[in-house]
């Protein structure tokens, strides 16, 4: 074998801290996958397998059953989490349990979510070291009967983090829980901040559960991540935040859930069960509909879905995701209507953010139409401001009947208004004096001056 009496297998010092690193973040893992995570620019996993035999001898692994498919399972003994811990770089207490026995039935949910990490790590075939360094590459830039087929995704060799960005078996509770379990228990977590993404929790299904058994634990993630405490300056904050970074979108942090089949059901009852789950799930991720919002007239007025109580849950299959890999259009979120890349399924196009660009338009269109007003009305003033008046007309007098001068006016008005006769409308003041100054006729005397009808 070319080793040495310390390490009869050869093993090398870096793979040795592959190993080590791998199932300090797995817990549970063959040598083909601590190859495939760790190290897939070697040519073949035997390097892997002879150092966990090494690493066995000085009781710092343990394998204690096989996988269905025959490939020994390791896990950590409590040497090795320690040995483990310092390849990492983390504190102990942060490192999680062994997985003590789990190996025996051969660990097909630990299999499963060890696939779910290799797919979206995608660590690039690179030259051995003795933990690979993260990984640079960021990522690119309503209601629904269910998640439907769509054609196979491009592949992609780029992944998100790295095998330090995982973490596996992660209790999310109170602190005063005595339990990890009074709370909900992750199947993974990754945290890849230079690919610009937010702690992320994913679950992985094998389709061997009902779907009320899963839809109880997403009601456990949204209690979890309800829970608040105080700041360092006494304000409430939520509880996640003193384990994880915020990000800058709204909501709780994203739930990946990923749906193995496997060959234990075929793709129509897998649909199925997709749209039972995402039916049975809408209290948890979906927002609350804010109406009648903004400026303008009620039809103008529209609202936008306030998701600062929801979780985005996003859907895949390991398939798809082994397929096309993380970057690719192989999510399914919740409340969309097809299949996306992650950056945009974890996009709210509908939410305040999306309702705030349409108010600002409607409110610079608000302030044009009453800057517009506004320059017609000063443009009103000014045209009659400069507006030559208009001669005042003249109304038409008719006139007297006996000497057909006007009958407005005369000598006695414009002498003495107290001496002015009272106009008739038929004669002028002198004619109205002359007529009052002569002596009546006998029959006017009689009868009296009648008013002659015109």
């Amino acid at each position: 074998m070319g080793g040495t009496k310390a390490y009869p297998y050869g093993s090398t010092t870096a793979v040795r801290a592959h190993v080590l690193a791998a199932l300090g973040v797995l817990k549970l893992a063959t040598a083909d996958q601590m190859h495939r995570l760790m190290a897939p620019g070697h040519k073949d996993n035997k390097g892997f397998r002879n150092a966990a035999l090494d690493l066995a001898r000085h009781g710092l692994v343990v394998s204690e059953g096989s996988s269905r498919d025959g490939h020994k399972i390791w896990h950590l003994t409590p040497v090795g989490l320690d040995a483990a811990a310092e390849v990492l770089g983390r504190p102990v207490g942060e490192m999680g349990g062994i997985a003590r026995g789990a190996a025996r039935s051969g660990a097909p949910h630990a299999m499963a979510v060890n696939e779910t990490i290799i797919a979206i790590t995608r660590t690039p075939a690179t030259a051995t070291r003795p933990v690979p360094r993260p990984q640079t590459t960021l990522a690119p830039a309503a209601e629904t009967s269910g998640p439907v087929s769509a054609p196979p995704a491009e592949p992609s060799s780029a992944g998100i983090g790295w095998a330090g960005s995982w973490s596996t078996e992660v209790p999310l509770a109170a602190p005063s829980s005595r339990s990890g379990w009074a709370g909900v228990r992750a199947d993974a977590v990754l945290q890849a901040p230079e690919a610009d993404l937010p702690v992320l929790f994913v679950e992985v299904d094998n389709c061997t559960e009902p779907p009320e058994t899963l839809e109880a634990k997403f009601e456990r993630y949204l209690r979890y991540f309800r829970l608040t405490t105080k700041s360092s300056l006494g304000d409430d904050m939520p509880l996640w935040r003193t384990h994880y970074r915020p990000s800058n979108r709204d909501g709780h942090p994203p739930l990946l859930f990923v749906f193995n089949p496997g060959t234990r059901i075929g793709p129509q009852a897998l649909k199925n069960r997709m749209t039972a789950v995402l039916k049975g799930t809408r209290p948890v991720w979906a927002g609350d509909y804010q109406a009648g919002r903004g400026h303008g007239s009620s039809e103008e007025r529209d609202g936008y879905w306030d998701f600062a109580d929801a979780i985005p849950v996003l859907f895949t299959t390991l398939d798809r995701l082994q397929a096309g890999g993380p970057h690719a259009a192989v999510w399914w979120r919740c409340g969309h209507r097809q299949w996306e890349t992650l950056p945009d399924a974890l996009d709210n196009s509908a939410d305040r953010r999306a309702w705030q660009a349409r108010e600002k338009v409607r409110r610079a269109r608000h302030d044009e139409e009453l800057a517009q007003r506004e320059r017609e009305r000063a443009a009103e003033m000014e045209r009659w401001a400069t507006k030559s008046p208009e001669p005042e007309s003249v109304p038409e007098v008719a006139p007297c009947e006996r000497c057909g001068r006007p009958i407005a006016g005369g000598p006695y008005r414009q002498d003495d208004a107290e001496f002015t006769l009272p106009e008739d409308g038929r004669h002028c003041p002198t004619c109205r004096s002359d007529l009052r100054s002569t002596y009546p006729t006998l029959r006017q005397a009689l009868i009296g001056n009648r008013q002659r009808s015109r």
